[in-house]
């Protein structure tokens, strides 16, 4: 490791520690040359497959572009921010456990509807009119019907 201050690569670990969530460690470290003092972060690094998009296009997978639509579809619900935060984490998971260098966003989308009828149905149907391009009533109430739900007013 080198000192930033001095950049020389004699630096001495003098104190370990692991953060509360137990994802990334701490080191306090001091330069042998310099005697400067900075701390270091460790954080274990994902595997996750490439998105392959509705046009064929590949890109990273963004875990912040996903819990932002989730986030969007719970707008003046009563999820909290942690619950959409497990839901992006269980896809993480999810999609690491798959092995699969590709995946397309059409399962992860597939997978999201899946996690928020669970967590919130309204915000299932938010995130499903924008995922699956709704362009009437027809197809909000044909959604609606897959969760053996009737709609509003009907019983």
């Amino acid at each position: 490791m080198r000192c930033p201050s001095c950049g020389d690569e004699t630096t001495r670990v003098i104190d370990t520690r692991v953060s509360r969530e137990g994802d990334e460690i701490r080191r306090r470290r001091t330069c042998e040359e310099c005697g400067r003092r900075f701390t270091t972060r460790e954080r274990y690094e994902l595997q996750l497959p490439k998105v392959i998009k509705g046009d064929q296009r590949r890109e990273e997978f963004d875990r912040s572009k996903l819990l932002a639509g989730i986030t969007l579809a719970c707008v003046k619900r009563p999820v909290s921010v942690d619950s959409t935060e497990r839901l992006v984490n269980r896809l993480e998971v999810w999609l690491q456990e798959t092995g699969q260098r590709e995946v397309t966003s059409r399962e992860i989308g597939d997978r999201v509807m899946q996690e928020l009828r669970e967590l919130d149905r309204i915000a299932a149907i938010r995130f499903a009119s924008v995922y699956e391009s709704f362009d009437s009533a027809a197809d909000y109430a044909t959604f609606m019907a897959s969760f053996d739900v009737p709609p509003k007013g009907e019983v």
